[in-house]
């Protein structure tokens, strides 16, 4: 890889033909090279292609209506693209999307939520969870430049919750999960954020359905980006743009974002 610098974010829409507005004004303020999109909550036939490509960017995307649904939108047309895990399993939901974009491979995920711990949705997540670790070993190495982003569904630390007394049963904070998730870092992945921004407070997601949870920042750190030893060591700033999440109709995550030199 030559020297240059390099931005990549992820966020979740939840909705990205609502978003789409927020999301280009975002990416040319921010001068974001490579954003991974998940919750598009639209058919590939109502995708708003012609809109994102108008204001200067590439994208390839999967969805289904109403629920779930990723994309990625980059300067420079993604290569290498595919839209699962790697493996023979064929998912219910399009939760992948997997790319190279200027030497580094790029995996954009919106994991399953879970619902409730005792429930066959919250396995089918811890499941989900090792089918990643098991594609990282089977298609990628530690060694090389990779990152993983997307909404992950898991907040890894207690510092990543507002209240983890209180949540220490919830599908997103469960120690299952927080273990599932360990798994899959364990295999060579840095969490950029938490290296450049160790002090706590630091969420990604604030619940609509909870009152005034952005003043009060009753918020989650669900939205991540992770990168392999050789990427993270390039990284010479990551952030989480709490403003974007009081824009007017906002989603309830905001974006997370990282710079590289490469």
């Amino acid at each position: 890889m030559g020297s240059e610098t390099l931005r990549f974010a992820t966020f979740n829409a939840n909705s990205i033909r609502v978003r789409l507005p927020q999301i280009l004004n975002w990416l040319v303020a921010n001068e974001i090279d490579l954003l991974g999109v998940q919750e598009t909550k639209v058919t590939d036939e109502e995708f708003p292609e012609s809109e994102v490509r108008d204001a200067g960017y590439e994208v390839v995307y999967r969805g289904q209506k109403a629920y779930a649904g990723v994309a990625i939108l980059s300067r420079e047309p993604l290569t290498d693209v595919a839209y699962d895990l790697g493996d023979d399993v064929t998912d219910p939901e399009p939760r992948v999307l997997r790319g190279a974009y200027r030497g580094v491979r790029i995996i954009n995920t919106y994991v399953p939520q879970g619902r409730e711990v005792a429930s066959e949705h919250f396995e089918f997540k811890l499941a989900w969870l090792g089918r990643v670790r098991a594609m990282l070993e089977a298609h990628y190495r530690a060694d090389e430049p990779v990152l993983w982003m997307g909404d992950l569904n898991v907040a890894p630390q207690p510092v990543d919750v507002y209240d983890p007394e209180a949540l220490a049963e919830h599908v997103d904070f469960h120690p299952r999960a927080r273990a599932a998730l360990a798994q899959v870092i364990d295999w060579g992945l840095v969490d950029i954020v938490r290296e450049h921004h160790p002090e706590p407070q630091l969420y990604s997601y604030w619940d609509y359905r909870a009152r005034n949870a952005i003043q009060r920042n009753m918020g989650w750190r669900v939205d991540h980006l992770l990168a392999s030893r050789p990427l993270a060591e390039r990284c010479t700033a990551a952030w989480i743009d709490v403003e974007a999440r009081k824009a007017e109709r906002p989603s309830d995550h905001t974006f997370v974002a990282a710079e590289f030199s490469l």
